[in-house]
């Protein structure tokens, strides 16, 4: 069996080496606790993306996201941000108000109208701009460890991965994370695994993590196996499986031991997600809404019919949410199959980008504006 080092992210050791993704609407303090809970504790779980200008300008929806529980240790938060000064700004604040252990920083994301302003997956292709967010970001972080999470590049015209992870070892950024798709890629293909194989050659001074088509445990393990990378990064791998990081925790440990639960025990799951959510927001409807999102990921693979999987996705308490998943045969065993791509899947997009924005890597002279900076996320 292959032994799997504890990946160091400045002074925190995670182990196994295992990270929860940043995701918009997903990753928040609910679905953390779940994860945390399958695990054991162990792995390392990001906020989802929060926006630099949003935090500094104390914005209520943002400040309830930066929220953590007592038991998660250490913090992660995730920023994205496209304005150096305001980046450092953030960074500040979060040290001086102690709000984190740990920033990520996010240059993933594809998203069309955070690309067509030079944000998220099209900013590390000005050069001088990815180093000046970089430096201020690192600079205001005192004792706090800078990671990133990137893609190869805009596309594969346009690859960016190698100079970013440079610049990102220059200015004293503790580890990287890659996703393998471009941005015209958004989340379609096969994830690049070779990339993230280059990656670790070339900034062999830092921890590099892999992320991309990790659906079950053993891909993980392939994944570092293949590639050398330091730790993987599981995003819609765990969408519906928050049980995946118990499964992981049992991979690399060397149990072999798989969740595989039937459809009443993923019942009890997503009970329990709906009602954290409502915990969480101070209101059960509210929390049943935002749930109904997780519904068709929960149940992929599970015989359930279409007329009720859309009334599961209509809910809007807790009693009806039991009600409706105690009508479904709950004694199924876990669906051959289930495990694979779930979420969005479309690739080979046109990357909506300024005008401009590729004569020059070098050139930075149009401004990225602050509408680049929405409450969105990907990577």
């Amino acid at each position: 069996m292959t032994a799997f080092s504890p990946l160091s992210i400045g002074p925190h050791v995670v182990q196994p080496p295992v990270v929860l993704a940043p995701m918009a609407g997903i990753t928040n303090a609910p679905f953390r606790t779940l994860c945390r809970e399958f695990s054991g504790g162990k792995g390392l779980f990001v906020s989802e993306m929060i926006t630099t200008r949003a935090l500094v300008e104390r914005n209520e929806k943002t400040m309830q996201l930066i929220h953590f529980d007592e038991s998660e240790t250490p913090r992660s938060i995730q920023l994205y941000g496209v304005d150096p000064v305001t980046v450092g700004k953030a960074v500040r604040m979060i040290v001086d108000e102690d709000l984190a252990d740990h920033i990520d920083l996010n240059f993933g994301c594809p998203v069309p109208k955070v690309t067509r302003k030079g944000g998220g997956s099209a900013l590390p292709y000005k050069r001088p701009l990815l180093r000046a967010i970089l430096n201020e970001a690192v600079t205001g972080a005192g004792d706090l460890p800078v990671t990133m999470k990137m893609r190869k590049g805009i596309d594969d015209d346009h690859i960016t991965y190698l100079d970013a992870g440079r610049i990102a070892v220059e200015e004293g950024v503790t580890a990287i994370a890659l996703h393998g798709r471009t941005a015209a890629q958004h989340y379609g293909g096969t994830a690049d695994w070779d990339a993230i194989a280059r990656l670790k050659e070339h900034v062999p001074e830092i921890p590099v993590l892999g992320n991309g088509d990790i659906w079950c445990a053993e891909d993980a393990k392939r994944m570092m196996r293949e590639t050398g990378c330091d730790g993987v990064v599981v995003g819609r791998g765990c969408l519906g499986r928050p049980w995946l990081f118990g499964d992981l925790v049992s991979a690399f440990e060397g149990t072999g031991e798989s969740a595989a639960p039937t459809l009443r025990e993923v019942a009890d799951v997503m009970v329990r997600h709906a009602q954290l959510l409502g915990e969480w927001i101070g209101d059960e409807t509210r929390g049943v809404i935002d749930f109904r999102k997780h519904v068709a990921w929960y149940l992929k693979g599970f015989a359930v019919g279409s007329e009720m999987r859309k009334r599961l996705a209509v809910t809007s308490s807790l009693d009806e949410l039991r009600a409706q998943l105690s009508e479904l045969d709950l004694e199924q065993g876990w669906p051959l199959g289930a495990d694979g791509p779930r979420g969005r899947t479309s690739g080979n997009n046109r990357v909506v980008l300024p005008d401009g924005w590729l004569k020059d890597p070098y050139d930075c002279s149009a401004v990225v504006g602050a509408e680049a900076e929405l409450d969105t996320s990907g990577g």
